[in-house]
């Protein structure tokens, strides 16, 4: 899918977008490949390890969704554009509602205007389990997000831009994964745990990217897609990191959810599954829409962390975090 072509990554410098950039080079021959952020100092370090002045296909683009003559800019001779720019702290998005609207919402508009704009042939973009039924503000605009990305297929005209999304849960090795909080919580003994009762989906940085890989190739435009990944317990995940610790129950946080959902009960209406993912198809397609076939879900099906079939134990999640740390 990427090779001899021309990606875009937004927020290129993140978690996502640095392990996204060493698979790219790895497995594929892109024709060119644009880190595209707003923080300069974090590209040049990420230019010490990729560097735009050798033979690799890389570039660095500074900029900021939230402008759209740079996102018309940078997006020019592009084929593919995976939106990963976001403001993702739940605290820091309460405290400055209007920051988080104007990049995870207005930077989504623009990012959607400068591909139809020119003709970008795929667009991906991110989002997560908290868009699901939100409870905090980080929630509800990616939740809004994913409606423009959708329907922002109407638009495409004969552009041929198809526009989708990917849902997943929570990205161990990401920035503001609770990992780094109990390793670095370890060495004191003491373990801060929010709720014993907390279950999360869980998937690494490498899983995440081969997912949205694969959904580059057969989106069709207006599709959420959401793969099949395991649950864990935050206790579970607790005793895996620091074994014997003691654990000390703080209260859950407000913005926060006891479990987390990646398919409410209403939208299972419109979703299909597969054998590793399920597709929720747009409920209201104004554009030529090739249908999915797959199994319909049952009534009153939802996709939560606490009644998943798939779960993972603490030996399990000992070499799962073992592994994304290596």
């Amino acid at each position: 899918m990427l090779n001899n072509k021309s990606i875009l990554l937004t927020g290129g410098t993140g978690s996502f977008g640095r392990k996204f950039v060493e698979l790219a080079l790895r497995e594929y021959k892109p024709r060119k490949l644009v880190v595209f952020s707003r923080d300069e100092l974090k590209q040049h370090e990420m230019r010490q390890v990729f560097s735009d002045q050798g033979d690799l296909p890389i570039r660095y683009f500074i900029g900021d969704v939230r402008d759209v003559e740079r996102m018309r800019r940078a997006m020019r001779d592009i084929d593919i554009v995976i939106h990963a720019a976001a403001l993702k702290q739940v605290p820091a998005c309460e405290y400055n509602p209007n920051e988080a609207i104007l990049t995870n919402v207005i930077g989504g508009q623009n990012v959607i205007t400068a591909a139809l704009d020119n003709g970008v042939k795929h667009v991906i973009a991110l989002s997560t389990d908290k868009a699901v039924n939100p409870l905090n503000l980080y929630g509800a605009t990616k939740l809004c997000a994913e409606k423009l990305f959708v329907q922002s297929n109407s638009y495409r005209g004969t552009s041929g831009t198809k526009l989708s999304c990917v849902r997943y849960g929570n990205v161990i090795g990401s920035r503001g994964s609770v990992v780094p909080l109990f390793q670095a919580q370890k060495s004191s003994g003491v373990l801060t745990v929010t709720d014993e009762r907390m279950t999360r989906f869980w998937l690494t940085l490498d899983q995440g990217i081969r997912f949205v890989l694969s959904c580059l190739e057969q989106m069709h435009g207006g599709e959420v897609f959401i793969p099949k990944i395991p649950s864990m317990r935050v206790m579970d995940l607790a005793e895996a990191i620091a074994p014997g610790c003691k654990k000390e129950v703080v209260g859950i946080r407000p913005g926060e959810k006891l479990h987390e959902i990646l398919i409410s009960e209403d939208e299972a209406r419109y979703a299909l599954e597969f054998p590793d993912m399920f597709v929720i198809q747009p409920a209201h397609p104004w554009w030529k829409n090739d249908a999915w076939s797959g199994k319909k879900l049952a009534e009153g099906f939802e996709y939560s962390s606490n009644n998943n079939s798939q779960w993972m134990g603490v030996a399990e999640l000992k070499k799962f975090v073992d592994s994304a740390s290596e």
